[in-house]
């Protein structure tokens, strides 16, 4: 009888186990650049799904980079802006479970502003 509800248990642990990784989440992350292609410490970064649901936002480190860990796969918008100058959007970023997407953001030279 003990040796059938470890087995159970095991069985159980598994299943959860791959179910997690078919439903697993990948990352986005990046780097913010200034227009003469520097890094730029603390610029905000907006990220939002393709469809504009779940908007996240980031700063960005002393190197310039950003990080949204565990997201589901699917299609992402991102943005940065800094000191009354942003980003283009770029558009429909692919994120895929169990990977990192990276992407290089450059700040316009004009002041546009998200």
């Amino acid at each position: 009888m003990r040796s059938s509800a470890s087995a159970l248990i095991l069985c159980a642990i598994l299943a959860f186990a791959a179910a997690a990784q078919e439903g697993g989440m990948g990352t986005l992350s990046g780097v913010v650049l200034n227009a003469k292609g520097r890094p730029v410490e603390g610029a905000r970064v907006i990220m939002q799904t393709a469809s504009g649901g779940a908007p996240d936002a980031s700063t960005t480190n002393a190197h310039g980079r950003f990080f949204f860990p565990q997201l589901t796969h699917g299609y992402y918008d991102v943005r940065a802006s800094f000191a009354g100058k942003s980003t283009d959007w770029k558009h429909n970023i692919e994120v895929r479970t169990g990977k990192q997407t990276n992407v290089t953001l450059r700040l316009s030279r004009t002041g546009r502003r998200p």
